[in-house]
């Protein structure tokens, strides 16, 4: 695809997310979901930054805005009200992270004495910790664009308060673990196990948000995160990330470029952590590449998931081309080159996951209708990920 032609196409897919979600026109009760609405913010500075038109920087901020004034706030039918980390009406409006932010799923959150379903969980309320870093990580790309710290400063504030909250330390154990699952006003875990992926999100995350803070804005105490950085270093060491999830696959591949990014800006270098990321990165393409899954029909397929993946693969091209302009600074340079070279034959999976997803009649399929805001946002971020990845 003629990356130039898509910025059409992804103007347009926005345009109907505003549209469908509440957003542009606003409307009485917006619909919104944190994870969606991180990559949509991302997705309209990056239309903003490429076209010059303010009109997307705009909707980008009057995103963040429904987001945390819906997200951040009890659900209209729970008994409790306002701001879910118990502030004032006024205090809440000047710290609308202090509180974690909710999912957006439709359904209320597990009651306290009703019993586990793993099933119906996944449709249940509540506060995700992956779902908190994608929004940490949309504050940061805010607050690079438009010049104002206020929304890194939110960012900082919900890592603070995610990472108290969703770690602890088992009895008996010196290390760190994480919950997968929260209730919407922290009292409580939801869902004991620990996210593959989420001490690795957190890592990244906080490495960045620390970075940004002290380089371009010059913050300094208030926005440490070196604690919940140590904590996440202890609890990534030893684990598996591989993966043959799309989505997961995706993921890594996005942590890679951004711990390429702190090394290129003169922040830390993690050259073993990225040496292992892009080792299970690797194995998950090969598993994936090999399953057979692009070639079944739309129906038995997830968008979202294979989107996820393809905007992995688009930061490949500058992920090599920083590990080589910065090959002084990695002691294991020649593995690092190896695994980004073997990463590249499995880049054709992006045009063909695009491609697919493009075709009108795969977009009437049950699995893209059902999932069709979150489906729509990540095909326009694949199509123009330069919002999201900050290339």
């Amino acid at each position: 695809m003629n990356r130039n032609t898509a910025i059409a196409q992804v103007q347009e897919l926005m345009q109907d997310f505003a549209g469908l979600t509440g957003l542009d026109p606003v409307g009485a009760s917006p619909r919104r979901y944190l994870w969606t609405d991180a990559f949509a913010v991302c997705n309209y500075l990056g239309l903003f930054e490429k076209t010059g038109d303010a009109a997307f920087r705009e909707l980008a901020l009057r995103l963040v805005g429904q987001v945390h004034h819906t997200l951040d706030r009890h659900r209209a039918d729970d008994t409790r009200i306002g701001w879910i980390s118990g502030l004032s009406l006024q205090e809440g409006e000047l710290h609308p992270t202090a509180g974690g932010l909710r999912i957006g799923k439709t359904q209320p959150e597990r009651g306290v004495n009703e019993p586990f379903d793993d099933q119906r969980e996944w449709d249940l309320d509540g506060q995700y910790f992956h779902y908190l870093t994608k929004w940490m990580h949309a504050l940061d790309r805010v607050s690079r664009v438009t010049g104002n710290p206020d929304y890194l400063g939110w960012a900082i504030e919900l890592a603070h308060v995610a990472h108290a909250r969703f770690t602890y330390l088992p009895k008996g154990s010196s290390k760190k673990m994480m919950y997968w699952k929260m209730s919407i006003d922290f009292s409580r875990p939801l869902v004991l196990s620990m996210g593959q992926h989420d001490p690795l999100d957190g890592f990244v995350t906080y490495n960045e948000l620390q970075l940004v803070a002290s380089q371009d804005f010059h913050l300094t105490t208030e926005s440490c995160l070196t604690g919940e950085i140590a904590d996440m270093t202890g609890i990534c060491r030893g684990m598996g990330m591989a993966t043959d999830d799309p989505l997961g696959i995706g993921g890594l591949l996005c942590d890679t470029l951004r711990i390429t990014n702190l090394a290129t800006r003169d922040g830390p270098v993690y050259a073993t952590l990225l040496e292992t990321v892009l080792g299970s990165a690797l194995a998950g393409l090969h598993s994936f590449a090999g399953s057979g899954s692009l070639r079944i029909p739309a129906r038995y397929r997830l968008a979202f998931r294979e989107l996820g993946l393809s905007i992995g693969l688009a930061g490949v091209k500058t992920l090599t081309v920083r590990i080589g302009k910065n090959h002084h600074l990695y002691g294991n340079y020649d593995t690092l080159n190896q695994q980004v070279r073997a990463i590249h034959k499995y880049m054709p999976l992006r045009e063909q996951i695009e491609r697919f997803w493009l075709e009108g009649k795969n977009r009437e399929a049950g699995t893209w209708t059902e999932h069709r805001e979150i489906n729509m946002v990540m095909l326009a971020t694949s199509l123009a990920p330069e919002g999201f990845l900050g290339i």
